[in-house]
C-alpha cells in the first residue's frame, strides 16, 4: 500500500519554537499530509473495520499562545466533528508516529463508556492476547512512552480516568523516527485493527 510520506523535516517541526511560527510549520508540511492520508485511510478502514469513519484534521483553533507538541488526523463515527466520540487517530510528533484509540474530556457518554470497559475488562484483555500497548494521557511527547502488557488491571485504571470529571483515554502504538520514516500504510491499518477491541467496547451503552 506504500509508504505513508512523512520526512524528517515533518517531524522538526515540533522543535520550532514559538506559537505561530510552529503552527505556519504544521500548516506548510505536516497537515497537508495529514489531509491527504484522511482522504485514502477512511475508505480502508471503513472496509477493514466494518464500521463508519470519517476523517478530521487537528486545525488546534483554541491554541493561541503554547505551540502544539503533535498533532493528528482523527477518524470518529461522525462528518460533523470527533471530539464528542471515541476515535481512532494517527498522530505527529518529534518522537515519531502514533496509531491510537481515543476520548476526550468533553466527549459524551464517558461514564458508560468507562462502565462498559469495566464490565468487559476480561473480554478485552482475551482479544489483545499478551499485546502490549502504551498510554498517552500523561506522556512528555519526546519520548515514546513505555508501553505494557494489556491486562485486567490496565483497563480497570483506563476506566477509572476515563470516569473522572475531566478525564478522557489515549491509549495505542508508537513508531520512533527511524520507523517512522519507512512506515507503511499496510503495518498502520493493521495496528488500528489491534486496537479494534478497544474501540468497540468504548461504544456508548
Amino acid at each position: 500500500m506504500g509508504n505513508l510520506g512523512f520526512k524528517l523535516v515533518d517531524f522538526e517541526v515540533f522543535t520550532v519554537e514559538g506559537f505561530n511560527d510552529r503552527m505556519q510549520q504544521i500548516y506548510a508540511h505536516v497537515r497537508p499530509k495529514l489531509v491527504k492520508l484522511g482522504e485514502e485511510l477512511a475508505p480502508e478502514l471503513n472496509r477493514q473495520l466494518n464500521r463508519e469513519f470519517f476523517p478530521h484534521v487537528a486545525k488546534h483553533a483554541r491554541r493561541t499562545v503554547n505551540p502544539p507538541p503533535e498533532t493528528w488526523a482523527a477518524f470518529g463515527p461522525s462528518p460533523r466533528g470527533y471530539k464528542r466520540y471515541r476515535y481512532l487517530a494517527l498522530c505527529v510528533s518529534a518522537a515519531g508516529l502514533h496509531a491510537r484509540v481515543a476520548v476526550k474530556s468533553e466527549a459524551d457518554d464517558r461514564a458508560a463508556m468507562a462502565q462498559n470497559l469495566r464490565e468487559r475488562a476480561g473480554q478485552l484483555t482475551r482479544n489483545f492476547k499478551g499485546t502490549t500497548v502504551a498510554r498517552y494521557d500523561k506522556w512528555d511527547f519526546v519520548k515514546l512512552p513505555t508501553e505494557q502488557r494489556v491486562e485486567t488491571s490496565l483497563i480497570e485504571a483506563l476506566a477509572e480516568n476515563l470516569a473522572k470529571k475531566t478525564g478522557g483515554l489515549d491509549v495505542g502504538f508508537g513508531w520512533n523516527l527511524r520507523e517512522s520514516l519507512r512506515l507503511d500504510r499496510a503495518e498502520l491499518l493493521d495496528a488500528f485493527r489491534e486496537l479494534e477491541p478497544l474501540f468497540g467496547i468504548l461504544r456508548p451503552s
